[in-house]
């Protein structure tokens, strides 16, 4: 698995740049446009011209490196505006939810087996309305309440994770929801720490017959890609 760095911008950048590979002409690369966000028939969310991208990304990482609040408000803070910026064309969500984790886990280890993206995933009529909550307040208040909720629940369900015996399909699909796009079998390997090679090389394979990761390159240099309607 690739390493960032949560307050290093360039990796920020890199990290997008991996997962939308292959999705977006420009992964990696903030907008060159101006975009709003649009749910059913209204626009939801005009976000700030394309030009002010840039200088509002160096300010949000000036804050996550100088900011003296705790770690766990910092990174719902950063999830926050990040998504308010829009930096790039699309992603967004996916690496807001990424760098959260990455902030987390740099604090926290733990977080690097924390399902709440899954949560997020299940609550997004919730995401949704309190980011559109924090827009209309002018602060991200009512968005920290909500992701703290969903982190304290992510918590239980990873005690319940831990506490299971886990077959072929349970672990895959965990795996799939906290993994970035892009994974070794050493990776798999990492989460699942009790399995055999042997294991994990079943696991991958069954997921591939499924479609729903993709195995590339050979040998030391096989990776697999999760295939975007999986996610």
């Amino acid at each position: 698995m690739e390493s960032f760095k949560a307050i290093d911008e360039k990796s920020f950048l890199k990290a997008h740049q991996i997962m939308m590979k292959g999705l977006l002409a420009n992964p990696g690369k903030y907008r060159n446009k101006s975009v709003g966000i649009v749910k059913g028939l209204e626009v939801a969310h005009v976000a700030p011209p394309f030009e002010n991208v840039p200088f509002l990304m160096k300010d949000l990482f000036r804050y996550l490196k100088k900011s003296d609040e705790i770690t766990l408000i910092k990174s719902c803070v950063f999830h926050y505006e990040m998504e308010f910026i829009h930096p790039f064309l699309d992603g967004n969500g996916r690496i807001g939810r990424l760098w959260q984790t990455i902030i987390l886990m740099e604090k926290y280890p733990v977080f690097e087996f924390l399902p709440f993206e899954s949560l997020i995933n299940k609550t997004q009529k919730e995401y949704y309305e309190s980011l559109a909550l924090s827009d209309k307040a002018g602060n991200s208040t009512v968005f920290i309440e909500y992701m703290l909720e969903v982190i304290d629940q992510s918590l239980g369900e990873l005690l319940n994770f831990k506490n299971r015996t886990l077959r072929e399909m349970d672990r895959i699909e965990y795996f799939l929801k906290i993994s970035p796009n892009q994974f070794t079998r050493k990776d798999y390997m990492n989460t699942f720490k009790d399995i055999s090679t042997a294991t994990a090389s079943r696991d991958l394979k069954k997921a591939t017959e499924l479609n729903l990761i993709t195995k590339q390159g050979k040998d030391n240099l096989t990776f697999y890609t999760i295939n975007s309607f999986s996610l």
